[in-house]
């Protein structure tokens, strides 16, 4: 892909000695894993955004948090940069490693340290699976309520670098809503708490400024997650459209009504038969497009919330609508929906998914505007949203092996995400920045905010070492992107010229 990425960034790196360096390395941290042979590396030259693929120079698996800390002393004193990795499933090449630096994987930091129903909460190292929490919690009766797509596989720890959501994010919030405390490593591998065990602490939010800050302020070694009793009863609503716009309308008019579901999903048609062929999920495949509809709590309360919410549906010109008739269906509700990636991997050769958010009200007219561009530069899309929050998922199908489709999918995704900013939305809404959105970024802030967030960056880590070239373009770049106009004079921020 054609990446805005400044050279100024790559130009900056140190010329680190390979062999010197995995030799101090080796003095330092005798007990310390370190792959070294390129069929080793191979494995981690992406994240899943693999359009993007870089081999890592080296690539360190401590199981302890005294390696984490030795190593991380070590690459600040001889100026290397270092990526930190967990499960790698994150979507914005938020953890492409550097030809120049070290790839930190934290996966086999993977304990359940405590599960404490009286207090409500979980400590966990960052390598735990989200699903493996709401698990370890289960018997409680008690569960961890941000679930990522990918919650079967994607560790907390990532969770935390790209403040992740999830389907019930629109009623129980995503990642940062859902900490209540966050143990890191700082640059130069001293250990630092932000938040704390209480609901709240004094001083600066620095957990809110850490959440989402995709690997650049510090390495997360623990997490402490909130858990929340599971809801008595939970019922699922699906109903079918014959037009997404009129799909789109009907999810305002249930946050109108004044209804917060505990989530609330819209599929298109595309999408609809993607996911039924795998799934089986009883989706109606001729349908426009779909909503899930779930509504949680006490028996009485969900009872007259599904009957509201089906009459707003039928109001907003829902040709059917269902209550799921048991858990079991239910369970086949969400499971369509969870495995809509996947599900459309099996149409395409690829696909290119997106992450942009938009206010409620815009729904339909970002719809007719993908649905444009769609038509435009001749690749199809199918559309899965967050629809409550306005959290799109486009996942445009292309062939990489056919010349040029590559580029123009790239494009497409520019394009929308550039939508979402002029509805008065956002480019990212869970998978982060990385490098995929650099270009977009410009598109979204002004100078002086990105200036503002290298001054952020230089606060924790001064030298520039904790995954360079992501999250944050360089004002040169920008200016180069035409995007932003770029300070001539002093920066608000000394000591930032480099940026």
């Amino acid at each position: 892909m054609n990446i805005l990425y400044d050279e100024r960034v790559d130009g900056a790196l140190p010329n680190v000695d390979r062999a010197d360096l995995l030799q101090a390395l080796r003095a330092a941290l005798p007990d310390l894993e370190i792959l070294h042979r390129e069929e080793d590396l191979k494995p981690y030259e992406c994240d899943g955004l693999s359009a993007y693929r870089t081999v890592p120079m080296l690539v360190v698996l401590p199981e302890h948090l005294a390696q984490v800390e030795t190593l991380l002393k070590l690459c600040h004193q001889r100026g290397v940069p270092v990526v930190a990795r967990g499960a790698g499933t994150g979507l914005s090449g938020g953890a492409l490693p550097l030809a120049k630096g070290i790839l930190l994987v934290m996966a086999r930091f993977n304990r359940i340290l405590e599960v404490n129903p009286q207090g409500r909460f979980a400590r966990v190292q960052p390598g735990v699976r989200n699903l493996a929490i709401s698990q370890a919690a289960a018997p409680h009766g008690m569960y961890y309520a941000p679930d990522p797509s990918s919650q079967i596989a994607c560790s907390i720890g990532g969770n935390v670098a790209e403040n992740a959501g999830g389907v019930h994010c629109l009623k129980y919030g995503l990642t940062v809503h859902n900490l209540l405390k966050v143990e890191i490593l700082t640059v130069e591998g001293e250990r630092l708490t932000l938040g704390s065990d209480a609901l709240d602490s004094p001083g600066f939010d620095l957990l809110a400024l850490f959440t989402g800050s995709e690997g650049m302020l510090g390495i997360v070694t623990e997490v402490t997650v909130k858990l929340l009793p599971k809801p008595q009863v939970a019922r699922v609503l699906l109903a079918s459209f014959d037009s997404v716009e009129d799909a789109g309308r009907a999810v305002a008019d249930i946050i109108a009504a004044g209804i917060i579901p505990g989530g609330l999903e819209m599929m298109d048609n595309l999408a609809i038969r993607a996911a039924e062929d795998f799934i089986h999920a009883g989706y109606p495949v001729d349908a426009a497009a779909i909503l899930l509809c779930e509504l949680d709590g006490v028996e009485a309360d969900v009872h007259d919330d599904c009957e509201r919410v089906a009459a707003v549906l039928a109001d907003a010109g829902a040709r059917e609508v269902r209550l799921a008739c048991d858990e079991a269906e239910r369970v086949r509700f969400w499971a369509g929906r969870k495995n809509a990636f996947p599900a459309v991997g099996r149409i395409s050769p690829d696909y290119y998914c997106m992450d942009g958010t938009i206010p409620r009200r815009e729904l339909p007219r970002v719809l007719k505007g993908i649905s444009d561009l769609s038509s435009e530069y001749g690749l199809r899309v199918a559309n899965v949203f967050h629809a409550g929050d306005g959290n799109m998922h486009p996942l445009i199908l292309f062939d990489a092996n056919l010349p040029g489709e590559l580029e123009r999918a790239e494009a497409i995704g520019g394009k929308i995400l550039e939508l979402c900013v002029a509805v008065g939305g956002s480019i990212t809404g869970e998978h982060g920045v990385g490098r995929e959105k650099i270009n977009q970024m410009c598109a979204q802030f002004n100078s002086d905010e990105i200036t503002l967030f290298h001054a952020v960056k230089a606060a924790f880590d001064p030298q520039g070492l904790l995954n360079p070239g992501k999250n944050i373009p360089t004002l040169h770049r920008c200016a180069e992107f035409g995007a932003l106009h770029v300070h001539h004079g002093q920066l608000p921020f000394p000591g930032l010229e480099r940026f």
